[in-house]
């Protein structure tokens, strides 16, 4: 049994899962529904209106659908991987901000999932997660 090799394919399905989940939930924010309408949709809009201005909810709902689309996509193939982690924490931190705001009791598998993922790969070690773009491009230099 390689360790190494466990570790460097335990590494990669955690990323691969969570830019896939984060990917997905953009692609479908971006193209599927679209920005404008999801900004427009009753629980976006409807339940943040009379809270925060209307700038800080268009640029939410902007912001999260493209960080979500870009910063999985990074994860998935493993590059600029640290980055896109803070980016989609960010997002994390804004969702439940959000959600907390729209129902303070409100159910918590949205993000926790998410959130156990992403902790993961930032406190363990980065070198162990070697099947990706960032050390391809860090060997050739």
């Amino acid at each position: 049994m390689d360790t190494n090799r466990n570790r460097s394919i335990a590494m990669l399905t955690i990323r691969v899962i969570l830019g896939l989940i984060f990917m997905m939930q953009g692609f479908g924010k971006v193209f599927s529904w679209g920005v404008e309408n999801l900004y427009k949709m009753d629980f976006f809009h409807g339940t943040y209106k009379d809270l925060l201005p209307d700038f800080i909810i268009y640029g939410t709902a902007y912001y999260t659908s493209f960080v979500e689309l870009i910063a999985g996509f990074l994860l998935v193939i493993g590059l600029k991987r640290d980055w896109a982690l803070y980016a989609l924490a960010s997002v994390l931190v804004i969702v439940s901000f959000g959600h907390g705001l729209a129902e303070p009791i409100w159910d918590l598998s949205h993000v926790m999932f998410r959130f156990v993922l992403l902790v993961a790969l930032l406190l363990l070690p980065a070198t162990w997660d070697t099947i990706r773009m960032d050390s391809l491009i860090n060997r050739k230099v």
